[in-house]
């Protein structure tokens, strides 16, 4: 037998080795989050039923500890915490098969940073699909790409909505990278060089199902050459994706651009099973009513969104997303 085959029977049995150990892990991570669950639930009708104040539980926590010295994770304040995350989802079935999935600090960053359902849900939902380290997904939160991505996904082009892939969650109303080490005044090639020395940084604001292709893609049409200045391809959405960089506001001529570049890769880049290609046009600015009406009738799926080089004020962002759900309850209101 060649050492190359058998390399290749080690490496299967290590896969077997590595499936199996994950399986555990995942099987005792869901035992400890019900665990953690049943406590909160048990400390919580205590507190109802049998006034169960601050002291008591510091005397559980000492009671766990001293009989049982062994086990770790039972403090007053971690207590106290199980009996929050219980109170969060007493009798939530669709999002229990979500957290058991995810470990107790990713849980526990969740609950007590969160503070609205559609929040956590949305939290949930991604931690799980994008596999986020307790960091990343701090980052998530603090960056506010649940307001981001709702704003987004309102203001979808019609372009969009028609696409055989459902593009809800995906792109973002405003990205923000503040990893980039840029001065205020900057080029859009300042921008691009910036963006893919940092490309991990960037993917994981994109989302982890884009994959890059390159920088200034190269597409020829008739006896001239085009350069795009970003190209990704999304495996979820199964489409080229073209990111056209601009660092003034948004301008409706830069559509026609971009519909340009998106019928040059569609014609002659995008393989014959993948979906039609979409654009990103990234801005430093934009104007919600100027974007709306040149979306309106755009043949093309575009998104247009604008880029922050500094964090950006969470209330400011959830002010906005009021402001927007307002807007669109009006509207609704006049229209009946």
């Amino acid at each position: 037998m060649t050492e190359i085959l058998l390399k290749q029977d080690f490496e299967n049995v290590i896969k077997l080795i590595q499936d199996s150990r994950r399986r555990a892990y995942r099987a005792v991570n869901t035992e400890l989050i019900d665990l953690y669950w049943n406590i909160g639930k048990y400390i919580c009708k205590r507190v109802e039923e049998a006034d169960w104040g601050k002291s008591i539980v510091k005397k559980l926590s000492e009671y766990i500890v001293k009989n049982n010295p062994e086990i770790k994770g039972f403090t007053t304040s971690n207590l106290w915490r199980m009996k929050q995350f219980y109170e969060t989802y007493p009798n939530d079935k669709k999002l229990a098969t979500l957290w058991r999935e995810l470990s107790w600090s990713h849980n526990r960053t969740i609950f007590s940073r969160c503070k609205t359902p559609e929040e956590r849900e949305f939290y949930l939902k991604l931690s799980v699909k994008e596999k986020y380290s307790v960091r990343e997904l701090e980052r998530q939160i603090n960056t506010s790409v649940f307001e981001r991505t709702i704003l987004a996904n309102k203001k979808l082009a019609p372009a969009m909505r028609e696409l055989p892939s459902d593009t809800s969650y995906i792109f973002r109303d405003q990205y923000l990278f503040e990893f980039l080490d840029l001065p205020d005044r900057h080029n859009e090639n300042d921008l691009r060089l910036a963006l893919i020395a940092n490309l991990k940084k960037f993917i994981l604001e994109l989302g982890r199902d884009f994959a890059f292709i390159g920088q200034e893609y190269r597409v020829q049409v008739g006896n001239k050459d085009f350069y795009i200045d970003l190209l990704f391809f999304n495996r979820n959405l199964q489409s080229l994706v073209a990111v056209d960089l601009k660092i003034d506001d948004f301008k409706p001529e830069y559509l026609g651009k971009m519909e340009f570049y998106l019928e040059a890769l569609d014609r002659d880049v995008k393989k014959p099973q993948e979906n039609p290609s979409i654009g990103i046009l990234l801005c430093k600015g934009k104007d919600d009513e100027v974007v709306e009406y040149a979306l309106s009738r755009s043949v093309s799926p575009t998104v247009v969104a604008d880029y922050e080089t500094k964090l950006i004020p969470k209330k400011l962002l959830q002010q906005k997303l009021h402001e927007f759900y307002e807007l669109v309850k009006n509207s609704k209101s006049l229209n009946q």
